[in-house]
């Protein structure tokens, strides 16, 4: 049974190896992340002022990290919507399933890696923000 902390996007704190010769930070299927990675993609390259528009997943569950730079992360469950600015590699947001998310507010040479717990899959997208509150009110089209 899921616990309710799994329903709510959060930060995460990813362990951190500190060396002198450069720190090193890393992220293991289903230890780090609450689930089994399935895919990684990574953005990068968003042009000073773009943003990535918002959609939600219906299985989907995804986890963020600012590999390098920084961008905000806007994330709202159909009720309360939170920004988290994501600029430190040992940092990872969890987004879950059934929760809208767009990205913005990108830094000069930004990459973010995502994980995901599925792979792609065009028919999981949910790209209407009032579709979204309709699916999670039990009213599906």
């Amino acid at each position: 049974m899921e616990s309710d902390n799994m329903k709510v996007a959060r930060l995460i704190e990813l362990p951190k190896i500190k060396d002198p010769r450069g720190n090193l930070t890393f992220i293991e299927s289903g230890q780090q992340v609450p689930f089994t990675v399935m895919r990684n993609y990574w953005i990068y390259d968003v042009p000073s002022g773009m943003w990535r528009d918002g959609h939600a997943f219906k299985e989907q569950q995804e986890f963020i990290v600012a590999l390098s730079g920084s961008f905000d992360v806007v994330v709202n469950d159909g009720t309360h919507e939170r920004t988290f600015h994501l600029s430190r590699p040992q940092i990872g947001l969890y987004i879950p399933n059934l929760t809208w998310r767009h990205i913005d507010n990108f830094s000069t040479n930004s990459v973010a890696l995502v994980l995901t717990n599925t792979y792609y899959n065009p028919d999981d997208y949910i790209e209407e923000f009032e579709n979204l509150k309709a699916l999670k009110n039990g009213k599906t089209e």
